[in-house]
């Protein structure tokens, strides 16, 4: 077995208790192989008579991390593979469930998916207080397959297990322990020990020897069960209206309930092996391996350089993003000084560094003590005086050119020759910025997304002359206050902002011809996009749209479509969610509804663009909005990859979820166009740019490939790299 990267191991005691080790780092993850073995070291140890019982164990502290996710790929195209379905009844069910003899799981680290599905088949379970136990199955769009809609209902009851599968979320040892999912809590070094001996304790009916799958303690009268199933129902289409999966979850749960858990079985099992096959669950498992991928970097990741240990950073400016980056880095321990230009500002900044810290520990995640030790690690600056010992330096002041560039002259003068130089803008061209200082090795663009303490995407943009050393300080930054980050080129807007530039144009000039705003934002919303791009505006308010929109006029003047819509909404004393008037209006809560003034305005506009309202677009289907809408989005991000501004589609994938909300689902920007087909995109633009003008004009990297019919996502040499 041990040739094989994944495999158990089997060792046999004096005390007749053979321990089942599974083997396979860096998780000892399920794999066909590990699966195989482990129903071979089971049916041995059934058939030696020189083993009483049996503890599962994994190698190097962690139980099993789950079913192996890169077999999915081969789940979803081979013929030959045996089905999970198989896989649940046979090895799970039948061989260890069944096995004649007791079975004891030792868990600590994870045991997740497939993991904590293999530990509940045995007959008791032990764990460490800070093991990690859960069903994530389904972030993946899958359901638990292998028994794990069966047997956790029946160890923790249905309430319990419903909120466990339906949201993904693990519980911590101790937790489990009161939940029933397992049976003792024991330290690390006691825990196979302890399991041993809890083994020989169900031999000798000194303790219940009980097969989950038939516990019933737990699970509620059936017509109470049924309007629990019904209420998880309603919230799931409520929450997730555009998933399938978690409703076949609810199914599947419920035919164990009413039909007997080996009906339930067999009913996971099929949904299980048509779910594999699902749209769903192919863009889940491409976002997995996209979001673990974005930190490999060609000719940065791949030179042996190790990060330099960073430990104090300098942020310019308090306002939302810096105090929202301020924070980011003081709840990963990173001493912070935060610079402004007159104590009012500063005061301003440190409470909201404070604010933000604040409502953590109201939440719970943060502790009151540890509000104090983190909040301690900020301190206020007026000068520059104390940047003289600092790692790092990040900027991030109002878009403006000349200040900025003053700014990184100023943080050459006084910083030390190994601190790196970092600009948080979200569209000026790092060139320029740092045009007037000799330090463009240790220049790099940090563009993190607002609120920066929560929203998980970190900008990494480099130009051609940042040192790959600084790259992987900054990738090592990143990983430290649990940010993805993706190494982008240097340009107008980087990867972003750049690529999602057309989506509130586009929406503008289907507004001038005549589509509906409202019917725009609820097809967008309806899509899975967080808001539509009209409520987003109002959200963001028109000054910010405004100046980031002119970068983009200035830069790809032939593409942006320029209207006078939201200019005159801002002569209307309108700056969107911030006044309580934008393309919507807003009450006290900020909920917003629709303005029936907006008409005069789009009239005006429409005037002032020389265009006319076109029947066809007034009764645009929603099929045909979101194409509208999102096929420009798909164009400028074919241009980010042919400009080599991406290292490869699937950073944009990760780039357009993590940083404007595409939803995770449909895979992400390119991973979606390519489930439609680069020659349907190419066709539809072409079209629209006869009918509509130059906005819609397919780029040549979407013609060719469209031509040959190409992925518009497949790996390519970039000859013109800017990397």
């Amino acid at each position: 077995m041990s040739s094989k990267k994944g495999h158990t191991v089997m060792n046999v005691g004096t005390d007749g208790v053979a321990i089942i080790t599974i083997i396979n780092p860096p998780v000892n993850s399920l794999s066909f192989d590990v699966l195989q073995s482990l129903k071979e070291s089971f049916d041995q140890a059934v058939l030696r008579d020189d083993v009483k019982a049996i503890v599962v164990t994994g190698a190097k502290g962690k139980f099993s991390g789950g079913f192996d996710i890169s077999a999915f790929g081969g789940l979803q195209e081979s013929k030959e593979r045996p089905k999970p379905g198989w896989i649940s009844i046979e090895i799970v069910t039948d061989t260890i469930e069944a096995a004649k003899k007791p079975s004891v799981a030792a868990i600590d680290g994870l045991a997740l998916g497939g993991g904590l599905e293999v530990a509940m088949a045995c007959n008791a379970r032990l764990s460490t207080a800070t093991a990690q136990l859960g069903l994530p199955e389904l972030q993946l769009g899958i359901i638990p397959g292998f028994g794990g809609t069966q047997r956790l209902p029946r160890l923790v009851g249905l309430t319990k297990a419903l909120e466990m599968m339906l949201t993904s979320k693990s519980v911590k040892g101790k937790e489990a322990f009161n939940l029933g999912l397992v049976d003792a809590l024991v330290s690390p070094d006691e825990l196979v020990n302890t399991a041993r001996q809890w083994a020989l304790d169900m031999l000798n009916s000194q303790r219940p020897w009980i097969a989950s799958l038939y516990k019933t303690a737990k699970l509620e009268p059936l017509g109470e069960a049924k309007e629990i199933l019904k209420f998880a129902r309603a919230q799931a289409q409520k929450q997730a209206p555009n998933l399938k999966h978690p409703l076949v979850c609810i199914d599947v749960i419920e035919a164990g309930i009413v039909s007997g858990p080996r009906a339930g079985l067999w009913k996971e099992a099929e949904a299980f092996d048509v779910l594999v096959q699902s749209e769903t669950c192919k863009s889940l498992v491409h976002v997995f391996f996209a979001q673990r991928g974005t930190t490999k970097v060609p000719g940065v990741t791949d030179r042996g350089l190790v990060p330099r240990q960073v430990k104090k950073v300098a942020i310019l400016g308090g306002g939302l993003m810096g105090s929202g980056i301020a924070t980011a880095l003081v709840l990963s321990n990173y001493s912070v000084i935060l610079k402004e230009v007159n104590q009012k500002f500063l005061d301003a900044g440190l409470n909201r560094i404070k604010a933000n810290l604040q409502s953590s520990v109201r939440k719970g995640k943060l502790t009151q003590e540890r509000f104090e030790k983190t909040f301690s690690l900020v301190k206020g600056s007026l000068d520059y005086e104390s940047f003289r010992d600092v790692d790092m330096v990040i900027e991030a002041v109002i878009e403006n050119v000349s200040l900025k560039q003053q700014i990184f002259a100023d943080l050459e003068k006084y910083c030390p020759p190994h601190c790196i130089l970092g600009s948080n803008t979200s569209t000026i061209d790092l060139n320029l910025i740092g045009e007037k200082t000799k330090s463009q090795d240790r220049i790099i663009g940090a563009h993190f997304f607002s609120p920066a303490h929560v929203m998980p995407l970190l900008e990494i943009v480099r130009t051609k002359q940042t040192s790959p050393q600084v790259i992987v300080d900054l990738l090592d930054i990143s990983k430290k206050i649990k940010k993805t980050p993706v190494v982008v080129g240097n340009c107008t807007g980087f990867a972003v902002n750049r690529m999602f530039f057309p989506y509130t144009q586009a929406a503008l000039l289907l507004i001038e011809r005549g589509t509906d705003v409202y019917q725009i934002d609820r097809a967008i919303t309806k899509f899975g996009m967080p808001m539509g791009p009209l409520r987003l505006a109002d959200l963001v308010g028109f000054g910010v749209a405004v100046a980031t929109g002119s970068q983009f006029v200035q830069n790809f003047p032939e593409r942006t479509y320029k209207s006078m819509l939201i200019p005159l909404l801002q002569e209307d004393k309108r700056a969107g969610e911030a006044t309580r008037k934008g393309f919507y209006l807003y009450d006290d809560r900020r909920k917003a509804s629709p303005d029936p003034e907006l008409k005069k305005f789009i009239e005006k506009a429409r005037s002032i663009s020389g265009v006319s309202v076109d029947p066809k677009l007034v009764k645009l289907q929603e099929k045909d909005i979101i194409e509208m809408i999102f096929f420009p989005v798909v164009n400028e991000a074919c241009r980010v990859l042919d400009e080599g501004i991406a290292v490869k589609a699937a950073d944009l994938d990760i780039s357009a979820l993590m940083g404007m909300g595409f939803p995770a689902y449909r895979g992400g920007i390119i991973f979606w166009a390519d489930s439609l087909g680069s020659k349907y995109i190419y066709s539809r633009l072409e079209k629209w740019s006869e009918l509509y003008g130059p906005f819609f004009k397919p780029c040549a990297y979407l013609a060719a490939r469209a031509a040959k019919g190409i992925p518009l996502g497949a790996a390519v040499e970039q000859s013109k790299s800017r990397l």
